[in-house]
């Protein structure tokens, strides 16, 4: 499906005067903030049919992350407003859907606060880095971890018997897997920066 709509904006001629902070790019990062409101919902902890809506709207804003950025580098429209923009709108979404299951009892609250301690932790290694004239390259294990937070979100927002299957049990699971990846690639941050750390000095 990526692959497809990769393929649709490949064929749209994107003009020069797209490379201010309205561009396509970050239109896309701020159309996706703009379904955090619809988030909500889940405090009024929904059936079956209303969670697998808001589930769906939840996967097609994570879906947009794929997109946003990859207009951005084909285009050669990057913005300073985009760099801002596109882990900002993925940071939200994410952490703002998995508060939202925790008062209707679809995930554990402990998991959710490792899960962003860790980001925040994260964040503040790069910004000591990037002010000590550091560069840490992103970690693969970071990337599988955020994808592996959508999936398992996805399957909890849906929570009831879907497809055959237990969707809340399958969210757990791969939380869980999330959960793991998330310390490991945390270390692994603390780990660089350390190292690039001890080669400055």
């Amino acid at each position: 499906m990526i692959d497809l709509l990769k393929r649709s904006f490949d064929r749209l001629p994107i003009p020069p005067d797209q490379r201010n902070i309205f561009n396509l790019p970050n239109t896309i990062s701020m159309v996706r903030i703009g379904v955090i409101p619809f988030l909500f919902c889940l405090l009024s902890s929904p059936g079956p049919a209303y969670s697998l809506v808001i589930a769906v709207l939840f996967i097609v804003a994570a879906l947009t992350d794929l997109l946003d950025g990859y207009i951005a580098r084909r285009y050669g429209i990057v913005t300073t407003m985009g760099k801002f923009l596109d882990p900002i709108a993925d940071k939200l979404i994410v952490n703002t859907a998995m508060i939202l299951l925790i008062p209707i009892g679809r995930i554990p609250a402990w998991i959710v606060a490792v899960i962003i301690i860790r980001d925040f932790t994260v964040d503040g290694i790069r910004s000591i880095s990037s002010s000590e004239g550091l560069v840490i390259q992103a970690s693969p294990l970071g990337k599988r971890k955020t994808l592996c937070q959508i999936f398992a979100v996805s399957a909890l927002m849906i929570h009831y018997p879907f497809i055959g299957a237990d969707a809340h049990m399958v969210g757990m699971v791969i939380l869980y897997i999330a959960l793991v990846l998330t310390i490991v690639s945390g270390v692994d941050y603390f780990i660089k920066f350390y190292r690039s750390s001890l080669k400055r000095n």
